[in-house]
């Protein structure tokens, strides 16, 4: 497994655009229908990546605990399933059940949606406030598997406490680390 940073949009930037399937109930998500009233939590993760499984219980009770403040959570998947059939869409579903997640897991087959946010990583994290306008990238927290450093999310819940409460949020953010996501031989070459 390769360790892979976040490219680290710049703050500000406008949340890119998109409608991707649902695979828990295949339905069509837009941002604008899953956006949160306070701020949106989008989370670039797959299947398989260790990275991930490590925070997969965190992510679930994350959404858990600031959905109903007003902070939504939406999960895109953008790995090629043609090398890692794994993260496959009927996959995604299974695991979305597993980890109980209560937002969408939204499939990317174009890789469209990844490189408009520029995301590098399995987990890569992004938060917009209610404007969609970037406000965080980076990491969940500390924890990396193998690093004995418990799973907290502590780094995006400070973020999401801080929008509810219409506070500032600190500019000084750490990139996630992960794996890198598995891009498409031909986007690869247009990336």
């Amino acid at each position: 497994m390769s360790l892979t940073p976040s490219n680290m949009l710049p703050l500000g930037t406008k949340a890119p655009d998109f409608e991707l399937v649902n695979t828990i109930d295949n339905t069509m998500v837009s941002l604008e229908s899953a956006k949160g009233s306070k701020g949106t939590i989008i989370m670039f993760i797959c299947n398989h990546c260790p990275f991930v499984k490590h925070v997969n219980a965190e992510i679930s009770q994350l959404a858990k605990d600031f959905i109903s403040k007003g902070i939504n959570c939406i999960a895109i998947s953008s790995n090629d399933i043609e090398n890692y059939p794994q993260d496959a869409p009927q996959f995604m579903k299974q695991n979305a059940i597993d980890q109980d997640f209560i937002f969408p897991y939204l499939y990317d087959q174009t890789q469209r949606v990844a490189k408009a946010y520029d995301a590098a990583c399995t987990p890569d994290f992004y938060v917009f406030d209610k404007d969609l306008k970037l406000v965080y990238r980076g990491q969940l927290d500390d924890s990396r598997p193998g690093n004995d450093v418990p799973v907290t999310g502590k780094d995006i819940r400070e973020v999401a406490q801080l929008l509810i409460q219409d506070q500032p949020i600190d500019v000084t953010q750490k990139p996630s680390i992960g794996c890198n996501i598995k891009w498409k031989q031909e986007a690869s070459t247009t990336k």
